[in-house]
This record gives structure tokens, sequence and C-alpha cells, in this order.
């Protein structure tokens, strides 16, 4: 008697998967024609861009591969901000780079490099005081007010205008630091006409300022390694501008 009430379930249970099989076949059936998986794979496999920096990035792609499948929004289909602007803002703040994260992901390439901005015009003071000093959020401001509203798609750029907004300072994050029993004057060496890059290495190519490590000292230096040997050789080739006086940097 059991084996026969086992078998009858069992085949009640059978008949009711087998029913309930055909039945999600047939619903399914009828809301997908033969060829719409494979049009839905299809379209899985278009790039849509979600911002005018994705629009950039797609079409850069699809100029390496042109098989790949992208759709630009008629929204994001724009020139601003440009390629250049959203390149350096990722680059500039990505965390995986060497460098701190600053509060506005700046790049120098951008403006130093690209853009060919002068040092001076942003560390306006470097010519005149024994600190270089940072750009201002006025002086940020002084060419940022002028740029199209689009560039409000940018975080650094929202962020500037909100520290503008509400008159904050940028707290930069400080990258090249001298001992303090050093004193170093950079009007004297601007107006010798030594170049940034002389202490500062390359920063029109960088789009993170960092600072590299150094084996023999032990821990990071700048791209050029101001150590007084450094500074030294620097003065002796420098002879009849430069002083070699301890006392005109230790005091």
């Amino acid at each position: 008697m059991t084996d026969h009430k086992t078998a009858k379930r069992n085949s009640l249970l059978a008949g009711f998967v087998t029913a309930a099989t055909a039945a999600g076949l047939a619903f399914w059936s009828g809301w997908l024609s033969p060829g719409d998986g494979e049009a839905n794979a299809a379209s899985g496999d278009v790039r849509v861009a979600a911002s005018v920096c994705e629009a950039h990035e797609l079409r850069a792609a699809k100029e390496e591969d042109p098989s790949l499948e992208i759709e630009i929004p008629s929204e994001f289909d724009k020139s601003w901000p440009s390629a250049g602007a959203c390149r350096s803002a990722i680059a500039a703040g990505d965390p995986l780079a060497p460098g701190p994260i600053q509060p506005i992901p700046f790049s120098h390439k951008h403006h130093a490099g690209e853009f060919q901005i002068d040092c001076l015009y942003c560390h306006s003071e470097t010519d005149r005081s024994q600190a270089a000093g940072v750009p201002s959020v006025e002086i940020c401001m002084g060419c940022h007010a002028q740029f199209p509203a689009d560039y409000d798609q940018i975080e650094g750029i929202r962020i500037l205008k909100e520290k503008w907004e509400n008159k904050e300072p940028i707290e930069w994050v400080q990258i090249h630091r001298l001992p303090e029993h050093v004193q170093f004057r950079h009007n004297r060496h601007v107006q010798a006409g030594v170049e940034c890059q002389t202490c500062h290495g390359p920063v029109e190519e960088l789009d993170k300022l960092h600072l590299v490590p150094d084996s023999h000292i032990g821990y990071l230096v700048p791209v050029a390694k101001l150590e007084m040997g450094w500074c030294i050789n620097c003065h002796r080739q420098n002879n009849h501008q430069a002083s070699q006086d301890c006392l005109k940097c230790h005091y």
C-alpha cells in the first residue's frame, strides 16, 4: 500500500512539473518572438554615455575599436567640458596614482602643459616673496567664472564654485617642504632666472604632483632631490650670481 501511494504521489508531482513547465514556456513565448533574445543580447553590447565626459571617452574608444557600438544621448553630445578637462580631472583625482588626494583634483599637466599657463600667473607672489604660496580662489575663478556652465559636471569645478560662494579657502596639501633650518627665498631664484622645473621637476607633465622615494635618505623627496649637495653644486656652477656663504641659507 505504501509503495502504491508513493508511486501515485511521484506521478502527480511529475505531472505538475510538466504542466508548470509547459505553462511557463507558453507564457514567455507570448512575450518573446524568436529573434528577441538575440536583439536583447546585442543591445546589451551597446555602451551608452551617462555624461559628457563619458561621451568623450566612448568616442575615443570607438576610434581605437571601430567595431564598438556606442550611443551618445543628445543631452551629452556637447563639446563642454572638453575631453582634456575630463581626462585631467580623472587623472588628478586618481587615488591609485602617486601623491596625496587634494581637495580639488587639479592637473598641472592640463593647466601648465596643455594651456601653457605661466607658473607666476597662479603662484603670483613667487617673484616677490620668499614663499611661493598657492593661488587664491579668486585667481582660479578669474578664469573659471568665464567657462560655460556645462563645466559644472566636473566635481572639482563644483567644489571651486562652492568655495567661492562660501568665501572659503582651498586647503591644499603641501607637496614640497624643506627642513626648518633651511631658508630658501623663491624671489631671489626666480629673479636670477632659475626655472621652476629646476627644483620642482617637470610639473607641466604631471596630472598629480607627488614625491618620489629615495633609498639613500629613507623618505620621500621632490622629483628633484633637494639635498644640500645638490644646491651647492648649482651655486658653484653659477658662482657669479649665487653665493656659497653658509649664512645665506642657514640663519
